[in-house]
C-alpha cells in the first residue's frame, strides 16, 4: 500500500480591502504579514504560530516533492564542496609593519581574521569565527576593522540574519575582549586617528540606519555622542573613510542623491561639515588629496559621471573644476586616490577596464584585457603612500586572479590564483557575449558558457539569470558552483536587462520607475534569442533570479509562462505595490525612487500595480516555480514570497510544482556558513534538473 500524497498547503484567504486614489484593492493574505514583524527580526520565536504553522507546511510539503532529488543534492553539494580549497586563504594586505588577511580551515564554514609581520612570518588569529559560531543556529561576521595603533580591532556580528549587528572590541596583543558593546548597528565601525574612537551606524526600529554616534572606548553605549542624525526617512546612512585616512565620511543618500559630511580623523568631536548640500539626482563621492578634494559626480548632466577637483578650503559646488570630463556611455564606477595616482574603474560598451593617472605629470594609461566577457574588480588596499593597486580579475571560464599593479614601472604580480581542488579546465568551455534585440529596438548583451561538447541545436536546457535593478551591473565572472549544471549539459546565460548599468547609467534610467517594464521585456527577449539562435527552445529554459530580481521571476511568470520549464525565484520581492505602500517598513522610502511612490502619485500606483507579480497572478498554466525566503529578512520580508505562493496555488490551471521553502533561521542571504550555503545551492539546482527536460 503507497503512502497517500500530500495536498498543497492552502493558506486561509482573509480579504483585507483598501483604498488609493479611488481604487479598491482585496488583499486575502496580508495576514502573512506579522504585526509585530519587528519582535520577529529580533526574536524568531516571537512568530504567531498560525503564520509559522503555515511556512511549516510549506516547507514540509516542498521536502517532500523534492525527496526524489536527495541524492541528487548530496551529489552536487559534494561537487560543489570539492571545488573549494578549505583552507584557503586572501592574499595579505600590507598596512604599516602588518599585513592582514583572511583565511578558513579545513572544515570550517567561517573565516579567520589573521595578520602578520609585514615581511611575512608567523601568522596571529585575531577573530576565529568558527569558534564564534559554535553552537548558534546562524552567525555572520560583519565588519573587521583594526584601529590606525593595530592595537585593538573593532567587529560585528549578527546571530539571526536580521542584520541587526552586535560591535565588540578585542585588544590585538592579548586577544582579551574589552567591554564596549554597542547594539543594533549596521555591522562595522571607523577608527579615529587617536585609536581611542570609533565611529558607527545605528538602526532605528524600523531597521534603517538613520543616526552616525562616536563611541569611546571604556564608555557605555548610553554614553556615545550623537554625531549626525538624518532626518529624511528616505535616505539611508553610512560611515566610512577616506582613503587617506585624514577624514572620516558620513554618507547620506537614496538611490538617486547624495550628501556627504567629513570629519578630521583626529578631531572626532567635530562639526561634520557638508562637502555639497543634497539635490535631487546628484549623486556624488570624494576622496582626499593633499588640499584637494577628488570628486566623482554626475553634475551638470554627466549622467555617466565624471571626477572634478576642489580646494579642501572651499567645497561649494561653483569651485568645483573638471578633471576627467564626462564622455556618454563611458560610465565611471569608483575612485581611489594615492600619494601619488589617481584611479578609477570604468565600463565602455559592457565591458570594465581599471585606467591609471599621475597626480605629478599627468599622463593617463589604462590596464587592459583580451576575453571576450569578463569581471573585473579593485581593491583600494590599507595604505595611501603605495604605488601599488591591487585588482582582481575572472571570466567565466578563468578563475579569479588577484593581482598587484605597480602604477610605475606597470608591472603585474600575481598574488592568488583560485584553487579548484577537483580540477578545472578552462579549455573544456566556451564563454561568449550574444546580443538580444529587444521590443524597441535595443541590444540587449547575453554572457554565455557552456561545454564545448554541448550542442547548439536547440536541444540543450538553459538556466537563465537575470537581475536589473538599482543599477547593478551582473559580472561575468567565474562561479564553481555553475559548473556543476554547465557539466550535465546545461548552457548557463546571463541576461544584462535594463535596470543594471552594464550599458552606462543610460541603462539603468531606461529600467526604473516608468521605464521598469523594460527590465522584464530584455529578459523576455533574451530568452527568446536564445531559442532564435537554437541555443535552447521554448519550455527548455529555467529562469533564475532574487531579491529585485525575483520580482522579475514573479513578472516573466506572468507575461510568458511557456518560454521556461522552471523558474527559481529566491528572497523575490513580488508583492510590489503593497511594499510600496507601506512607510514603516525599512527599505520603502528609500526605495521610492527607484519604484515611485504609489501613496503620493496616482501614476505611481499604476504603473506599479501593472507589473507587481502578486497584483498580476492569473488563472493560467506556470512553469515550475521553487521560491526561497528567510525568516528575518529585512530586505524583503518573508511574507511577500508567502502571499505570493498562496495566491498561485488558488489561481494557476496546472499541476506543475510550486514550492516554497522558508529558511526559520536566516535572513536575506540565506545560510552564513560557506557550506551550508552550498546546500541551498545543491537545492535549487536539483529543482532546475529535476524540471528540466534535456538535462544529462
Amino acid at each position: 500500500m503507497t503512502a497517500r500524497e500530500p495536498s498543497p498547503p492552502r493558506a486561509q484567504p482573509k480579504p483585507v480591502v483598501t483604498q488609493h486614489h479611488g481604487i479598491e484593492r482585496a488583499d486575502e493574505y496580508a495576514w502573512l504579514r506579522a504585526d509585530n514583524w519587528q519582535e520577529v527580526m529580533r526574536e524568531p520565536e516571537a512568530l504567531d504560530k498560525e503564520i509559522g504553522a503555515y511556512l511549516e507546511a510549506e516547507n514540509a510539503y516542498t521536502e517532500h516533492k523534492l525527496k526524489d532529488t536527495e541524492d541528487l543534492q548530496a551529489t552536487l553539494f559534494a561537487e560543489m564542496k570539492g571545488r573549494i580549497k578549505e583552507d584557503d586563504s586572501s592574499p595579505p594586505s600590507v598596512d604599516g609593519p602588518f599585513a592582514y588577511f583572511v583565511d578558513y580551515v579545513i572544515g570550517g564554514q567561517h573565516p579567520r581574521y589573521c595578520r602578520q609581520d609585514r615581511e611575512g612570518g608567523e601568522k596571529t588569529v585575531l577573530l576565529d569565527g568558527d569558534a564564534m559560531a559554535e553552537g548558534k543556529a546562524y552567525f555572520n561576521l560583519g565588519g573587521v576593522n583594526h584601529s590606525p595603533d593595530h592595537g585593538r580591532i573593532v567587529y560585528g556580528y549578527d546571530e539571526r540574519g536580521s542584520e541587526y549587528y552586535r560591535l565588540q572590541v578585542l585588544d590585538t596583543e592579548t586577544g582579551a575582549a574589552f567591554g564596549d558593546v554597542i547594539e543594533d548597528t549596521s555591522g562595522g565601525g571607523v577608527w579615529a586617528a587617536d585609536s581611542k574612537h570609533f565611529f558607527y551606524t545605528m538602526l532605528d526600529d524600523n531597521h534603517r540606519p538613520s543616526k552616525v554616534f562616536l563611541h569611546k572606548l571604556g564608555n557605555d553605549q548610553a554614553q556615545d555622542t550623537l554625531i549626525y542624525e538624518e532626518p529624511d526617512a528616505g535616505f539611508f546612512v553610512s560611515v566610512g573613510s577616506t582613503q587617506s585616512n585624514d577624514f572620516i565620511a558620513i554618507s547620506a543618500h537614496d538611490h538617486e542623491t547624495s550628501e556627504i559630511h567629513l570629519i578630521p580623523a583626529d578631531d572626532p568631536y567635530a562639526q561634520p561639515r557638508c562637502v555639497s548640500a543634497r539635490e535631487p539626482g546628484h549623486e556624488y563621492d570624494v576622496e582626499h588629496h593633499g588640499d584637494n578634494l577628488f570628486i566623482l559626480t554626475n553634475c551638470d548632466g554627466a549622467e555617466d559621471f565624471k571626477i572634478m577637483s576642489a580646494p579642501l578650503s572651499s567645497t561649494s559646488r561653483q569651485d568645483w573644476q573638471d578633471l576627467i570630463a564626462h564622455k556618454p556611455g563611458r560610465l565611471i564606477l569608483s575612485l581611489l586616490l594615492y600619494s601619488g595616482h589617481m584611479v578609477w574603474l570604468e565600463r565602455e560598451n559592457g565591458l570594465p577596464r581599471i585606467m591609471v593617472r599621475d597626480l605629478g605629470e599627468g599622463t593617463e594609461h589604462s590596464i587592459g584585457f583580451d576575453e571576450e566577457a569578463y569581471s573585473l574588480g579593485l581593491s583600494a588596499g590599507l595604505e595611501f603612500d603605495t604605488t601599488n593597486v591591487r585588482f582582481s580579475y575572472s571570466s567565466m571560464t578563468t578563475p579569479s586572479q588577484v593581482l598587484d599593479y605597480d602604477m610605475v614601472s606597470r608591472e603585474r604580480t600575481l598574488r592568488k590564483t583560485q584553487e579548484v581542488p577537483s580540477g578545472h579546465d578552462p579549455d573544456r568551455y566556451v564563454t561568449r557575449r550574444i546580443f538580444a534585440e529587444a521590443e524597441d529596438g535595443e541590444l540587449v548583451p547575453i554572457s554565455l558558457l557552456y561545454l564545448k561538447s554541448t550542442p547548439l541545436d536547440g536541444s540543450a536546457p538553459a538556466l537563465l539569470y537575470g537581475y536589473g535593478a538599482y543599477g547593478i551591473a551582473m559580472p561575468a565572472s567565474f562561479s564553481t558552483n555553475r559548473l556543476s549544471l554547465v557539466d550535465r549539459g546545461f548552457v548557463f546565460a546571463i541576461a544584462h536587462v535594463r535596470g543594471g548599468k552594464d550599458k552606462g547609467y543610460r541603462w539603468y534610467r531606461l529600467g526604473k520607475r516608468a521605464h521598469k517594464t523594460n527590465t522584464f521585456s530584455d529578459f523576455i527577449a533574451a530568452g527568446r534569442h536564445l531559442v532564435a539562435e537554437n541555443i535552447t527552445s521554448d519550455g527548455g529554459i529555467v529562469a533564475h533570479g532574487g531579491s529585485a530580481g525575483g520580482m522579475l521571476m514573479g513578472v516573466i511568470a506572468n507575461e510568458a509562462p511557456a518560454l521556461f520549464s522552471g523558474i527559481i525565484a529566491e528572497v523575490p520581492f513580488v508583492d510590489v505595490l503593497t511594499t510600496m505602500l507601506d512607510d514603516t517598513l525599512p527599505l520603502t522610502p528609500p526605495e521610492w525612487p527607484e519604484w515611485g511612490n504609489p501613496i503620493e502619485s496616482p501614476e505611481d500606483y499604476e504603473t506599479i500595480a501593472s507589473y507587481s507579480p502578486y497584483d498580476n497572478v492569473r488563472a493560467q498554466d506556470y512553469p515550475n516555480i521553487l521560491a526561497l525566503a528567510g525568516l528575518t529578512d529585512p530586505r524583503v520580508t518573508y511574507w511577500e514570497p508567502a502571499k505570493w505562493v498562496a495566491r498561485l496555488r488558488t489561481k494557476k490551471t496546472d499541476d506543475n510544482l510550486l514550492l516554497l521553502k522558508t529558511n526559520m533561521e536566516a535572513g536575506h542571504g540565506g545560510a552564513a556558513g560557506r557550506f551550508d550555503r552550498l546546500k541551498e545551492v545543491a537545492l535549487t539546482q536539483a529543482f532546475a534538473l529535476k524540471v528540466s527536460r534535456s538535462a544529462s
